[in-house]
């Protein structure tokens, strides 16, 4: 028994000189618990010299973390094992977070920039009168397309992803809204379709697609469509952009059935430590020449009416990233469909991925 309370003794002792020396290092670098800002976004989705800048303009360390999906952002808040001051997640998710009690409400008070954000991208349906969130970026999801590769072929339709000639030659984006919503789509069918008739009708048109699919896939997809490992891609439109700048051959269209019109804001998470830094960082952002930087750097379209106007022409009047309104309009937004219509959404895409094997 002395040995093994010795034992406990000892543990105890070499993990508070770890917390020690941890406490110790931060603070000889100037940074403590209450100016450490813990931020949890997308990947690839930040200008890092926006971050440096932000860092030394605060004082506030700055801890970045990405994820791949809002479900896995999600289930990281829930279960609350790292406190996050801001993430950033989509529409239909922060109207999930709201209703789960996640997230707190935003004053406006402490965003003066936030005047800066076109009316537009203000007051949706997820988020009325932005009480809990501040818009990031926007875009749509479409389709890149390699026209040396199609022949000339010019894709206009969700449908000509079914063309027998794309055989092995499609990359598909991996998520379940995406893929089982253009399955939708395909078939004049809203992308938050919940009718199980429409839902069934769609994963067996998609199960008919994947001799044409070549990979589902996560962020490589950008860099296999540029070196043109296949001659089309189902993507978001911020990718697409980045796509094209790495290979000037391919383009992006919206196909003309509709698609999904989408919105990542930016959130505080209720259990954030560092709520006034998390406030300070997001009207950092909101600043027109920092949102137009990060806006030119990531290649997403930002809300940022100020930013949009100090960018290079070659963008801000490319209406493939920027759309009219009249195609705007035939785009929607994903809703909340609620967990267990989620679910079923997921449990659909992954039978279509398990089709393919």
């Amino acid at each position: 028994m002395r040995q093994l309370v010795q034992l406990f003794a000892a543990v105890f002792i070499v993990a508070f000189g770890l917390m020690y020396a941890t406490s110790l290092l931060n603070s000889s670098e100037g940074y403590s618990g209450g100016n450490t800002l813990t931020i949890y976004n997308w990947g690839d989705y930040i200008d890092p010299d926006l971050l440096a800048e932000f860092e030394e303009e605060s004082g506030i360390k700055v801890i970045y973390q990405t994820f791949d999906s809002n479900e896995a952002m999600m289930t990281k808040i829930e279960q609350g094992g790292t406190t996050f001051d801001i993430s950033v997640p989509s529409e239909y998710a922060i109207s999930k977070m709201k209703e789960e009690n996640l997230l707190l409400p935003i004053d406006h008070s402490k965003l003066p920039n936030l005047k800066h954000i076109d009316d537009r991208f203000m007051n949706l349906s997820f988020d009325p009168g932005n009480a809990y969130s501040v818009p990031y970026f926007w875009g749509t999801v479409g389709i890149v397309y390699n026209p040396d590769l199609l022949e000339g072929k010019t894709p206009t339709s969700w449908n000509d992803l079914w063309d027998p000639s794309l055989r092995n030659n499609i990359l598909l984006v991996d998520g379940a809204r995406e893929v089982i919503g253009f399955g939708l789509n395909s078939l004049r069918y809203s992308l938050n379709d919940t009718n199980e008739d429409h839902l069934q009708k769609a994963k067996r048109k998609l199960d008919a697609l994947t001799p044409n699919v070549k990979a589902i896939v996560g962020d490589e997809i950008k860099m296999l469509l540029a070196n043109e490992e296949a001659a089309v891609g189902v993507v978001w439109s911020g990718d697409a952009s980045e796509i094209m700048t790495e290979n000037e051959k391919l383009d992006y269209v919206v196909p003309e059935e509709g698609s999904n019109l989408w919105f990542d804001n930016m959130v505080i998470p209720k259990t954030a430590r560092n709520i006034e830094g998390a406030y300070a960082f997001m009207n950092f952002m909101l600043d027109p020449e920092n949102a137009a930087r990060n806006a030119e750097y990531v290649g997403y379209s930002t809300p940022n009416k100020e930013a949009l106007a100090l960018l290079p022409e070659d963008i801000s009047g490319d209406t493939r990233f920027y759309p009219s309104p009249e195609l705007t309009e035939k785009l929607e937004v994903y809703d909340n469909l609620g967990k267990k219509m989620l679910a079923h959404y997921n449990e659909l895409f992954l039978e279509f991925k398990m089709h393919r094997k």
